[in-house]
C-alpha cells in the first residue's frame, strides 16, 4: 500500500491555549497510539490533503523535525461542523508483525451482462474493513461483475484472501443487479440470440469508491 509522509513538529504543550494557537497557524494537532506512550504533534493542515480528501486508502509516514520516523495508519479525525476545517487527527503506530484493521476501497471490474440488460447495479459495499499485517494491506479490493446477471449478488465469500481477513459476514452483499420492469424480458431475449454488447457508464458511475477511514487494533 502507498503511503503519503506528514512532516510535522513533536508538542511540548498540549493544553486548550497551545491547541487553539496551532489551529490559528493553520497547523493540526495529531496523536500518534500504539507505541510505549502516545506521542503528541502537530503538522500542517495541507500536508493531510492527499490522505484524507481521497477515495484511496494509503498508509502514513510521519517525520518529525528531531528525525524521529513512524509508519502509521489514521485512525480517527474530527472536523469543524461549520467550516469543514481539520480539527484533530489519530494516528496509530504500525509494526511489522501486528496485523491492522482498516477499510480498503472496493474496484468494479468488468462489464455485467446485467446492467446492460436494463438492470440496476446495486454498490452495497463500496468499502471493506479488513485486517492483515501492514506490508500486506492492499490498495483496494477488485471485484469482477462480468458475470453478473440480473437477480445476481456478489458476496463476502466470493472475494476471501489468504493475505488478510474480511471483517464482514461472509453473506454481506457487496454488489448486486436488481431488475427493472423491462429488463428480465430483454436478458431472455438475449441469451436466445447470443447477442454480447457493452455495459455502458452506469457500472463506472455506481463504481466511484468513497473515502476511506482507517481503524487500527493489535
Amino acid at each position: 500500500m502507498k503511503s503519503i509522509t506528514i512532516k510535522g513538529s513533536q508538542r511540548e504543550s498540549v493544553g486548550k491555549v497551545s491547541t487553539k494557537a496551532l489551529r490559528n497557524a493553520g497547523k493540526v494537532p495529531c496523536v500518534l497510539y500504539g507505541g510505549d506512550k502516545p506521542l503528541h504533534f502537530s503538522a500542517d493542515e495541507l500536508a493531510f490533503r492527499h490522505l484524507v480528501y481521497t477515495p484511496n486508502a494509503h498508509t502514513a509516514v510521519i517525520e518529525l523535525e528531531d528525525g524521529q520516523k513512524f509508519d502509521a495508519v489514521l485512525q480517527d479525525i474530527q472536523f469543524h461542523p461549520v467550516t469543514d476545517k481539520i480539527l484533530h487527527i489519530d494516528f496509530y503506530q504500525l509494526f511489522e508483525d501486528k496485523p491492522v484493521t482498516m477499510n480498503i476501497p472496493v474496484r468494479l471490474e468488468g462489464n455485467s451482462p446485467g446492467v446492460r440488460n436494463g438492470g440496476r447495479l446495486l454498490f452495497r459495499k463500496r468499502k471493506l474493513s479488513i485486517k492483515a499485517l501492514p506490508n500486506l494491506l492492499p490498495d483496494f479490493i477488485t471485484v469482477d461483475i462480468s458475470k453478473l446477471r440480473i437477480g445476481g449478488t456478489i458476496p463476502v465469500e466470493t472475494l476471501l484472501n489468504d493475505d488478510f481477513t474480511i471483517l464482514h459476514p461472509d453473506s454481506t452483499a457487496v454488489v448486486q443487479v436488481k431488475a427493472s420492469r423491462t429488463s428480465v424480458d430483454d436478458e431472455e431475449e438475449e441469451e436466445e440470440e447470443g447477442v454480447e454488447g457493452a455495459e455502458g457508464t452506469e457500472a463506472a458511475a455506481e463504481g466511484a469508491a468513497e473515502a476511506p477511514a482507517a481503524e487500527a487494533t493489535e
